[in-house]
């Protein structure tokens, strides 16, 4: 999840301008080791620390490196979506929800930019959960994060940020180059002084992790894998979302594919040092964040304190940078004519108000949600990532799309085209793959957010004085309504367990 964006201050804009030059370098213009350091900064947030027991409930090292390399594979095809959607449309600059609307139409634009946002609030939720379970490894009274305490703590700090935002605290970019040092240097430190303390037998009964129970066979073992490194990847289109800021439009793509190989080797040397100290039964019971109890078991009690601190700094500047992106997700559309009106408010702060109270009363109202949760923390993480599918699984489709046809291929060789639909086709692959690993229970629960979200849809349609919806649409309109309803029900009778 995204911790580094430019501030609201410099984002508060109309409708974006079709072909503005972008190639020539004008005040408050991003270069390309700024828009790397943003993805990079996106990428390594809050799931980084809680990988080495999801993979430990999942898998043993086997199955993790087949789960990085077909994660690896698949989220660097979608980051080679990105590159080539900012060459062929680069007109399309207000972020990755955009491509669902030109490429199939308002409605499916209006539910990506709209589940892009409620991504962006179950993983604020995930933060403020994070914190506290974090801090309930040294008052019990907080719990995992889901205690009356703990949401009681979280409830403050989610006012507590909306207030010094609403007031103009916008610019993020000091704050998270500290939060960036405070955040990659225990990382660091954490992988070196794991494999300094490498055990062997360890590392090789933890191959394939058969003899400590059954974990299913080794397809199963990837594919429960899949959320997790899906999550620890959103925010690959961090430069995508401000590309409109880019020194030059080429470097979006760029950004996003060095960006992303960064990320990747140390989100797979964190996961294979774990495997490397304990075996897979103690770091599956690890407590959450779980990179806090490995680095406690081999250092001692002082690790648990450095790693902590570096949870909530790390954190704390991912939430702020996160609120930031999901007012900017409502606030651009209803400026362009997809949200209805009142969401592109400011106040004289130049602050986007109006959709920062929703933002913000939203994130209060799952943090609720949590005092009656199983397992907040993983059920936050979880639907994130469903959630962030969506915008995700339109942008690669919309990328095929476009090679399929030829539109914007004027001029590009034949070579250049198939290569890119062959991307194209494997990105799209590959989020369908992940829908069916995210499972039947949060794709409903997607659409139980996403039906009622449509009145927003009608209501903007109506004021401007659009059409409602198209057949097609209306026949989208349906199947998500219902799948909102089959959704509520399911979780009535029990059938979908939260």
């Amino acid at each position: 999840m995204a911790d580094t964006v430019p501030s609201v201050a410099d984002t508060s804009v109309g409708p974006t301008t079709s072909g503005a030059d972008t190639s020539v370098s004008a005040p408050g213009k991003l270069s390309l080791p700024t828009l790397t350091a943003m993805v990079v900064g996106s990428m390594v947030g809050a799931g980084v620390f809680s990988l080495p027991a999801r993979f430990g409930v999942a898998t043993g090292i086997l199955g993790s490196l087949i789960a990085w390399a077909v994660a690896g594979t698949g989220m660097l095809m979608l980051a080679f979506v990105f590159q080539n959607l900012a060459i062929r449309k680069p007109d399309l600059d207000s972020g990755v929800f955009i491509y669902a609307k030109a490429g199939f139409g308002d409605y499916v634009g209006f539910n990506s930019a709209f589940g892009f946002w409620a991504s962006a609030v179950a993983g604020n939720t995930f933060y403020w959960v994070f914190i506290t379970a974090t801090i309930g490894a040294f008052v019990p009274a907080f719990g995992d994060g889901d205690t009356v305490l703990a949401v009681a703590l979280s409830s403050v700090g989610v006012w507590l940020f909306h207030y010094l935002i609403a007031r103009g605290v916008r610019d993020a970019a000091v704050i998270n180059r500290i939060v960036t040092v405070f955040k990659i240097l225990p990382i660091l430190v954490f992988i070196v002084v794991l494999f300094v303390a490498f055990d062997a037998g360890v590392f090789s009964d933890n191959w394939i992790a058969t003899g400590y129970g059954d974990l299913g066979s080794l397809n199963e073992q990837v594919r429960n894998t899949m959320i997790i490194t899906t999550f620890v990847f959103l925010g690959i289109e961090g430069a995508s979302v401000y590309s409109r800021y880019a020194t030059k439009r080429q470097d979006v793509g760029k950004a996003t594919v060095l960006g992303f190989l960064s990320v990747l080797s140390l989100f797979a040397l964190v996961t294979l040092s774990s495997y490397s100290v304990m075996t897979q039964p103690q770091i599956a019971a690890t407590r959450q964040p779980s990179m806090i109890g490995l680095f406690e078991h081999v250092v001692g009690d002082w690790g648990r304190w450095f790693i902590s601190a570096a949870v909530i700094i790390s954190v704390l500047g991912a939430y702020l940078a996160w609120t930031l992106m999901a007012a900017e997700v409502m606030y651009i559309p209803a400026r362009n004519e997809d949200f209805p009106a009142f969401l592109g408010r400011e106040n004289d702060k130049a602050t986007p108000i109006t959709a920062l109270v929703v933002t913000s009363l939203a994130v209060q109202g799952l943090l609720a949600a949590t005092l009656v949760l199983t397992d907040a923390l993983n059920f936050m993480l979880d639907l994130c990532t469903s959630l962030a599918l969506i915008p995700y699984f339109l942008a690669a489709a919309y990328a095929l799309k476009l090679g399929l046809t030829g539109e914007s291929y004027a001029n590009v060789a034949a070579r250049t085209r198939r290569k890119e639909v062959i991307i194209a086709g494997i990105a799209t692959a590959y989020t369908l793959f992940l829908f069916d690993a995210a499972g039947l229970q949060f794709l409903l629960l997607s659409t139980v957010i996403l039906a009622p979200a449509t009145l927003l849809y009608v209501k903007a349609r109506s004021e401007r004085g659009h059409r409602l919806f198209t057949p097609t649409e209306i026949a989208l309109c349906a199947l998500i309504v219902g799948g909102g309803i089959t959704g509520v029900v399911g979780l009535w009778t029990g059938f979908i367990a939260i």
